[in-house]
C-alpha cells in the first residue's frame, strides 16, 4: 500500500483537505468522459436530475474508480482499513453554464455518523478556476456544523438538493482546488465548499464519490445501499449491494432506482419541498 504521506495527512488533519492527488490515468479519465457521453446518448434521461447519482451501480467503467487501489490507499490513510464505497455523484458544468454549487457542508444533511468517512473529487476534465474548480474554506471541519440557509433556487443554477447555503463565507480565505484530469482531491464532512459557474468553452466534469465511510459509520436518517471496497465489515449497518459487470444491466439499473429512491428521502428529510436532485 502507498498512501498518503505524513505531510500530506497533516494538511489534511490541519485544513480539511488534500489536493491534488493523483488518482487515474490519463486513459482511464478519457474512459470515464467516453461512458459518459455514451449512456448520454442512449439513455439521454439516465444522467440527468436525481439520476446523476450512483453511476458506479450501472457502469463498470464507473465501479473500477470506485474501486480503484490509488484512491483507496489515499481514503484508507485517513479512514482506516475497513471502508464501505456508499454514494457517487456525477457534477457536470456545460460550457457557459449559470450552474455553481453553493458553499454548503457535506456532513449537514447526508446523515452520516459518526464523521468518519472522506469525499474523493476525481477530475475527469481539468478542473480550475475558470471553469468553476471547488473552493475550500480551510479549517472549518474543526468547527460545529454551520446554519445553512435553504433556498431551492435551481432557478440561480445552483446545484445542490436544496440550495443549501453558508452565507458570508470570507471569499479571499478560500483556497481553489486545481486538478488535472485525473487527479482528485479527498476532503472532510464538516468543510466549507462550493464551487463557481463555468466561464470556459469545454465541459467541465467531477466524478465524486461521497462518500467513502468507515464501517463503523451508521446513517442515522433512512437506508443507504453501499458496496464493500476494502477491509471487512463487522457492523452490517447498511444494504450491501451488486457491483455493475456490464453497463445499464437491468438488475444494476433497479438497484441505482432502488439506492435513489433511498437518497432522496435522505436528501430531503424533515422538510416538504422536494428538489429536481
Amino acid at each position: 500500500m502507498s498512501g498518503l504521506s505524513t505531510n500530506q495527512i497533516n494538511h489534511y488533519n490541519e485544513k480539511g483537505y488534500v489536493s491534488p492527488l493523483e488518482a487515474l490515468s490519463t486513459s482511464e479519465a478519457n474512459d470515464v468522459k467516453d461512458e459518459i457521453e455514451y449512456i448520454e446518448k442512449k439513455w439521454p434521461e439516465e444522467l440527468t436530475g436525481l439520476g446523476r447519482n450512483y453511476p458506479h451501480l450501472i457502469s463498470p467503467i464507473f465501479d473500477r474508480v470506485v474501486h480503484n487501489n490509488k484512491i483507496l490507499d489515499a481514503v484508507e490513510s485517513i479512514i482506516g482499513k475497513n471502508i464501505l464505497a456508499c454514494g457517487t455523484t456525477l457534477f457536470i458544468k456545460e460550457p457557459d453554464e449559470k450552474g455553481f454549487v453553493s458553499f454548503h457542508q457535506d456532513a449537514k444533511y447526508i446523515g452520516l455518523e459518526p464523521h468518519n468517512w472522506v469525499t474523493a473529487w476525481v477530475a475527469i476534465t481539468d478542473a480550475n478556476e475558470n471553469n468553476g474548480c471547488m473552493k475550500m474554506w480551510p479549517g472549518t471541519h474543526k468547527d460545529e456544523l454551520k446554519h445553512h440557509e435553504e433556498k431551492f433556487d435551481y432557478g440561480s443554477g445552483n446545484l445542490l438538493t436544496r440550495g443549501q447555503t453558508v452565507e458570508n463565507v470570507p471569499l479571499d480565505k478560500t483556497e481553489p482546488i486545481i486538478l488535472n484530469a485525473g487527479q482528485m482531491s479527498l476532503h472532510h464532512p464538516r468543510i466549507v465548499h462550493g464551487s463557481g459557474v463555468n466561464k470556459s468553452k469545454k465541459r467541465r466534469i467531477g466524478f465524486v464519490i461521497q462518500s467513502y465511510i468507515g464501517t463503523n459509520v451508521e446513517q442515522v436518517l433512512g437506508k443507504m445501499y453501499v458496496q464493500l471496497a476494502r477491509g471487512e465489515d463487522k457492523f452490517n449497518f447498511h444494504e450491501k449491494v451488486d457491483r455493475a459487470k456490464k453497463t445499464m444491466d437491468k438488475v444494476n439499473v433497479l438497484n441505482k432506482k432502488k439506492a435513489m429512491g433511498e437518497l432522496s428521502k435522505i436528501f430531503y428529510s424533515g422538510t416538504e419541498q422536494k428538489g429536481k436532485f
